[in-house]
């Protein structure tokens, strides 16, 4: 059975999810690191519901993946989705005597989200040279809309008519939408990559004062 369903960083919130389709009798045969795809198949434990944790990892190194992975195998939890590249590792409890959560404490927990906000916001900073760049060299200007017919470069198409100019005219058309938006294209980027990374920071921050309400 495929189920879909889009989260972008309330790592808790999908795990609930997760654990809501569980409970009917399913158990989580494979998540797409790349899509919002999660594959559920029927459980066939009777008296032992399995619980799914969900981690926030990249790795430089195929051997550090491989050893995080045995790690969490060793302590009775074993790995169901995740490359190395992709950030979310899913884990599903694979031991009845295994601890409850893959994480030591709360503080731990909570650092899962500081590592997705500094991968967003590093990725919304990479971005900004290029729109920069575009800005700078008039490849893309602000107010494209107001000016459309000057992102057809087409010698003549305006002075055209019929077949001749439908023809020329759909075909520049994509590239004259590249010119003039792709711009946009990328400061939207920037803004959902900032926003997702602002997002992580909130839960994280969040997730600390639970800790520290623990301690104190």
């Amino acid at each position: 059975m495929k189920k879909y369903k889009l989260f972008s960083v309330n790592l808790k919130k999908e795990e609930n999810w997760i654990q809501s389709i569980i409970e009917q009798g399913y158990r989580l045969k494979r998540k797409s690191p790349w899509s919002a795809c999660y594959e559920f198949e029927p459980s066939e434990e009777k008296n032992f519901i399995p619980i799914v944790r969900i981690d926030y990892r990249l790795f430089k190194k195929r051997e550090e993946f491989e050893d995080y992975i045995m790690m969490f195998e060793d302590s009775g939890w074993k790995h169901i989705g995740g490359t190395k590249n992709s950030g979310c590792q899913y884990f599903e409890k694979s031991k009845k005597d295994a601890s409850e959560d893959i994480f030591s404490d709360q503080s731990s927990k909570a650092e899962r989200y500081k590592r997705i906000s500094n991968n967003w916001l590093s990725i919304m900073i990479a971005y900004l040279p290029i729109v920069i760049v575009f800005i700078s060299t008039g490849i893309f200007k602000i107010d494209s809309f107001f000016h459309l017919k000057e992102l057809y470069y087409t010698p003549g198409l305006w002075e055209l008519s019929g077949f001749s100019f439908w023809r020329a005219f759909l075909f520049e058309t994509p590239f004259a939408l590249m010119r003039g938006f792709s711009g946009w294209l990328f400061i939207a980027m920037i803004f959902l990559y900032g926003l997702f990374g602002l997002k992580a920071l909130y839960w994280y921050h969040k997730e600390k004062k639970l800790n520290d309400n623990i301690h104190h």
